[in-house]
């Protein structure tokens, strides 16, 4: 896997995830993995990935600005994932192209 870690955020309500992710890609050099995800009943979830330190800034970003639109229903930053974990991501543009 390219990415140090993995960071998930998932919000009751699609505006509060798009400040969220708006946050979190201005906060730190992370890159965002594929659409966001609509879990249903109102939760969506976005997935970043990078180096440890940028996932985690960019992850208590997010979240701060999100809750400020919405309920934050979770944050957690996953440190050096297995690399088999990168199967369940989506994929990204830069993965498809090596």
């Amino acid at each position: 896997m390219a990415s140090q870690a993995i960071g998930l955020l998932e919000t009751k309500g699609l505006i509060a995830l798009v400040q969220g992710v708006d946050a979190m890609l201005k906060a730190a050099n992370v890159e965002l993995v594929g659409p966001m995800k609509s879990v249903g009943s109102a939760l969506v979830s976005a997935t970043i990935v990078g180096d440890v330190a940028a996932v985690k800034a960019a992850l208590d970003a997010g979240a701060e600005s999100a809750s400020s639109f919405g309920e934050v229903v979770s944050a957690h930053v996953i440190a050096r994932p297995h690399d088999d974990v990168s199967k369940i991501l989506p994929s990204t543009k830069s993965a498809a192209k090596k």
